[in-house]
């Protein structure tokens, strides 16, 4: 009968003690959802939510940036993020391809925390799969943070000084945001709370994107002026996959197939739902029929708000050896012992209310309308704003949810809960009294760093990129498209009206054979 057992059940180095089958299984699965959102999520929808002429250009900026990022996490930058403390908001670099570091047990070395008279709180934080695991997992995370900010610049970056642009923001910005709040950086050491990126992804691809934009430059005059998607069918398919890939978002990052990881997912999809309906009826009272576009800008803000507070705030307790559920509640009661009976029967009462789905639909209603009022009211009355052309407005999809999310945080963590995963002593949120503003000034803190990290260092990038190359096309390029950068057409057939209807289809000019270069190949 031995024999009949695979292998892969039988050898003990496939198969270590410390292995969850069912957590790395869910954790892979997690990654190849966030994935999924950016290839082919984000390529589809870039492609389909510009114009005709701009159709391949978009797409292929988030294909590119895909595998970029791939290339520079592995080298250098996943240790940057998540490896050993190089400075307190940077982890020193090192490749990530070893085969002794891949197959051992995941470790964020950073993590361990200890109080503020040094002495030890809790180990490192160390989920119970491979570091193979973990390096997939967040260069998911990574390829979409910089596949959003994409979403900023579309219709006009030059192609070659994205190509520069993606290595060095990924090293430059991404990595300190993420050792900074993830990574065990001086953020997390501080307390600051962010648990699936409402700072790290979102907050900094809306405030890089907008920044990226003011340097690059507007579209032309013509672009900005009249934008039509091209195909708005396959905006939708590009949004549902962006939608269920949230799933592996928020229900990956507990790090742990368990109770968190469901209340995540559960959540992320009523916050979303909930957001899209207010934006759309916002819509329609204001300007008398629902947009489709605004639905799904709807959707996005509703996914990026909960994104920090998905999970049940049981979370904090993911890190603490077992990793299971029994133990962390006797943990939690044994932290309580000191309060009378009534008290910890009204706090687990609590608890349990915490975790409904009627949080998730309060801050739908917030992503739905604050983000909504920023983008078609507060943006067309703000001269600054006008000035900056952020084609698909990811400040006010990424930027004001994320920091809407973040600090919602810091207004509603439960004092108890925050002893367990804060270093700081008697943390709790805004509405529970005492110092509890304390941890609404740490997330304010938190998301200001964050902000002028990525303004700085966004603007130095473009700076030092320009000295090299032209950061936008030229004038005659943007006439024409698509085919003058990459000498390829989305589609076969072209519609009247287009600047470069004569170019494209001049027969003198190309002869009988397709332009494109895979056609040529």
């Amino acid at each position: 009968m031995a024999e009949a057992i695979p292998i892969a059940y039988r050898n003990s180095s496939s198969s270590p003690d410390w292995l969850n089958k069912g957590d790395n299984a869910w954790q892979m699965t997690s990654a190849t959802l966030v994935g999924l959102q950016s290839m082919p999520g984000l390529v589809i929808l870039y492609g389909s939510i510009v114009k005709k002429k701009w159709a391949i250009n978009s797409a292929f900026m988030a294909l590119y940036a895909f595998a970029a990022v791939w290339i520079c996490w592995v080298v250098w930058a996943y240790n940057m993020s998540f490896g050993d403390k190089l400075l307190p908001f940077w982890g020193k670099a090192r490749p990530a391809l070893g085969q002794s570091f891949l197959v051992a047990q995941s470790e964020l070395t950073a993590t361990a925390m200890t109080y503020q008279n040094g002495t030890h709180e809790a180990d490192m934080l160390h989920p119970f799969y491979p570091a193979a695991t973990m390096v997939y997992f967040q260069c998911m995370f990574a390829t979409i943070t910089i596949i959003i900010l994409a979403g900023s610049l579309l219709g006009r970056m030059n192609i070659k000084a994205w190509m520069a642009f993606v290595p060095l923001w990924i090293t430059f910005s991404y990595t300190i945001c993420a050792f900074s709040l993830w990574g065990g950086g001086f953020l997390f050491q501080w307390g600051v709370i962010d648990y699936s990126g409402g700072y790290v992804i979102h907050l900094s691809s809306g405030i890089a994107g907008l920044t990226a934009a003011y340097w690059v430059g507007p579209r032309s005059a013509s672009d900005r002026g009249r934008f039509p998607p091209n195909n708005i069918l396959l905006v939708l398919a590009g949004a549902g996959l962006l939608w269920l890939g949230w799933t592996g978002f928020n229900g990956g990052d507990p790090y742990s197939a368990n109770i968190d990881s469901s209340m995540a997912v559960l959540n992320t999809h009523i916050c979303a739902s909930t957001s899209l309906l207010m934006w759309t009826l916002l819509d329609v009272f204001f300007f008398g029929k629902p947009s489709v576009i605004g639905a799904v800008q709807g959707m996005i803000t509703g996914l990026v708000c909960i994104t920090p507070g998905a999970e049940s705030i049981l979370r904090v307790l993911l890190h603490q050896k077992p990793n299971r559920w029994d133990y962390q509640l006797t943990r939690l009661n044994n932290k309580m012992s000191s309060k009378t009976e009534s008290r910890k029967e009204n706090y687990f009462q609590t608890l349990e209310g915490l975790v409904q789905g009627w949080a998730a639909i309060v801050m739908g209603i917030l992503s739905g309308s604050i983000p909504w009022y920023t983008m078609m009211v507060l943006h067309k009355k703000w001269s600054f704003m006008q000035r900056i052309d952020d084609t698909l407005g990811v400040f006010h999809t990424h930027a004001v949810a994320g920091f809407l999310g973040g600090t919602t945080t810091g207004l509603f963590a439960e004092p108890v809960l925050c002893s367990l995963f804060l270093s700081i002593p008697e943390s709790r949120g805004a509405f529970y009294g005492g110092d509890g503003g304390s941890q609404f000034g740490r997330q304010i803190a938190g998301a200001l760093f964050v902000i002028v990290w990525n303004i700085v260092i966004t603007s130095i990038i473009c700076v030092l990129i320009s000295l090299v190359l032209p950061l936008r096309i030229s004038d005659e390029q943007l006439l024409i498209g698509d085919d003058a950068v990459h000498g390829e057409e989305a589609y076969a057939i072209w519609a009247e009206a287009e600047p470069n209807d004569i170019a494209q289809h001049d027969e003198s000019r190309h002869g009988s054979m397709a332009v494109g270069v895979t056609q040529n190949v």
